[in-house]
């Protein structure tokens, strides 16, 4: 019987990889301009960090992780995101000695139990940044910015920036109190879900999906309305800096994000064209989740973006470039006994830079023309026992058809001389 991959899971084929490294070079060069140098944590982490730090009652830790229990009876979860497992590694390595504000990026698969539809997997691929030390919304207004220009220039320009305030643990309490009190004759009407967060975490009663529920919490309060003046001023500046930016956006009032460790600041860019599962982009602010996972108060933000979400969207549209399989030169041995001069020839045209292949299956040159009709070879380098008696090979230019007998060690300056020409 075929052994076959874990439900959620999908293989990066070679003839796919490309697209992943272009869109990891994007990331790359982008985060360079901004500042925002890499980091790479574990895969798991112990269960404690993403209970503490994502919080018990979300989705995620209550329905999505993957834990397990390892020999030494420890309890670890593979990361379903990124976010805590920085802050962690922040705190561990002493990060904050070196520099006021840290500016990081990372890279990498997460996991969650999840139930599989397009662009989402159980083993998923995150690039997300995070910025900790700063308190002022300028640093939001870069946060956003850089997830935008990214966006951009993968050429995604349909794109919708939401944004709200979930406030702090100063306003919110006073909005929980509002949002209970609506909520409370209609709790009977909700999913099972939104019951459960009715007295737990409300606020994420207004993140539900249902239709049902989505219905019954038309007219909630918003949260706005409540901000104590710190939140307000932050937000009234974020959003005059983003309109100095000339970076459009919506209010949305509804918006509250998943995990319980958001501040201020929450925001999601969605992009149109990929229908009712539109979200590429979800970020906000976390001012209390480095004391939470036991370091001093600091200030921090981020956001996250699902690569499989942006390939899913740039195949849709087009926008993924096309890769040429071209090679400077197949060399193509007739006999078994000319593969030592073929290999050395190989060798030494590799080492100085030129794309080469040759034939590994002992096949006829017949065949062997064809596999460089396959890599689109410029040229094809023919060894055979008389041009090898002569320490000599035959170069044919398979643009034009030329072929013409050379000194073995010229090979490598006549194919420069003609690519360049």
């Amino acid at each position: 019987m075929l052994v076959t991959g874990p439900r959620g899971t999908k293989d990066i084929l070679p003839e796919a990889s490309g697209n992943w490294q272009y869109i990891e070079q994007v990331i790359r060069d982008i985060c360079r301009l901004y500042l925002y140098k890499e980091i790479r944590t574990p895969v798991f982490e112990h269960t404690e960090l993403f209970l503490r730090g994502i919080g018990e009652t979300t989705d995620i830790v209550e329905k999505e992780m993957y834990t397990f229990t390892d020999r030494g009876e420890r309890s670890l979860t593979l990361r379903p995101e990124n976010t805590a497992a920085v802050v962690r590694s922040y705190l561990e390595n002493k990060l904050y000695a070196d520099t006021l504000l840290n500016k990081l990026f990372y890279i990498g698969p997460m996991f969650r139990y999840d139930r599989p539809q397009a662009g989402r997997y159980r083993q998923f691929h995150q690039f997300g940044v995070e910025a900790l030390g700063s308190k002022g919304p300028a640093i939001d207004a870069e946060i956003i910015m850089l997830a935008v220009q990214l966006l951009r220039k993968l050429g995604l320009d349909d794109l919708t920036l939401y944004l709200n305030s979930v406030g702090c643990p100063q306003c919110r309490p006073i909005y929980r109190e509002k949002l209970q009190d609506f909520l409370r004759e209609k709790t009977s009407h909700l999913c099972s879900d939104c019951q459960s967060r009715f007295e737990r975490n409300p606020m994420r009663v207004l993140d539900c999906k249902k239709e049902k529920c989505t219905e019954e919490t038309q007219g909630a309060p918003h949260i706005v309305d409540c901000l104590c003046d710190e939140c307000s001023t932050h937000f009234n500046h974020l959003k005059s800096l983003l309109t100095l930016a000339e970076v459009d956006f919506k209010l949305n009032p509804r918006l509250v994000r998943g995990l319980d460790y958001y501040t201020k600041t929450a925001f999601e860019i969605q992009y149109a064209p990929l229908g009712a599962q539109s979200a590429v982009c979800g970020g906000g602010r976390y001012d209390g989740l480095v004391a939470e996972c036991g370091g001093q108060p600091t200030p921090g933000i981020g956001f996250a973006i699902g690569i499989e979400r942006i390939l899913l969207a740039l195949e849709k549209q087009k926008l993924l470039p096309v890769f040429s399989n071209t090679i400077d030169v197949f060399v193509a041995p007739m006999g078994i006994d000319m593969q030592g001069i073929a290999f050395k020839l190989l060798c030494n045209l590799r080492e100085n830079g030129i794309t080469a292949e040759m034939d590994f299956m002992e096949k006829g040159i017949k065949w062997q023309m064809k596999q460089a009709n396959k890599y689109s070879a410029k040229f094809v380098a023919i060894i055979g026992e008389e041009e090898a008696a002569q320490d000599k090979i035959m170069l044919k230019n398979m643009l034009t058809g030329v072929q013409e007998l050379i000194n073995i060690d010229e090979v490598q300056q006549k194919i420069e001389l003609d690519v360049e020409a």
